[in-house]
């Protein structure tokens, strides 16, 4: 019984001891990329940039920017409109943005609940 313990007495076998240390260093380099995407803006515009909505990273709201031309008294549901529509492009732009530079980390990998 003794003869097939042998090999992996006193830790992990050298395949698995590599892989949790690139598991390690990936993660790593994640968060330190997570980091720097939260700084980073994006910015989306609506109505020919008749409202402008800028975000950071963190899907954070960072400024918005109405022309004063846009801005009806009479039609405020359309202002309503155009803001909604540059945030959200926005905030697509910001999970365009994370998703591809942190692919570039991953390899690719899609790990749910990673990011």
């Amino acid at each position: 019984m003794a003869k097939g313990r042998g090999k992996f007495s006193g830790g992990m076998p050298g395949n698995m001891n590599n892989m949790m240390k690139q598991v390690q260093k990936m993660q790593k380099e994640m968060e330190k990329m997570q980091s720097e995407l939260e700084e980073k803006e994006v910015e989306a515009s609506a109505g020919g940039s008749a409202v402008t909505v800028k975000v950071n990273g963190k899907k954070e709201i960072l400024d918005v920017v109405i022309k004063p031309e846009v801005v009806d008294p009479d039609d405020i549901e359309m202002l309503q409109d155009l803001i909604l529509a540059a945030t959200n492009e926005a905030l697509r732009k910001a999970d365009e943005m994370m998703n591809s530079e942190m692919g570039k980390v991953t390899g690719g990998l899609n790990i749910p609940g990673l990011f």
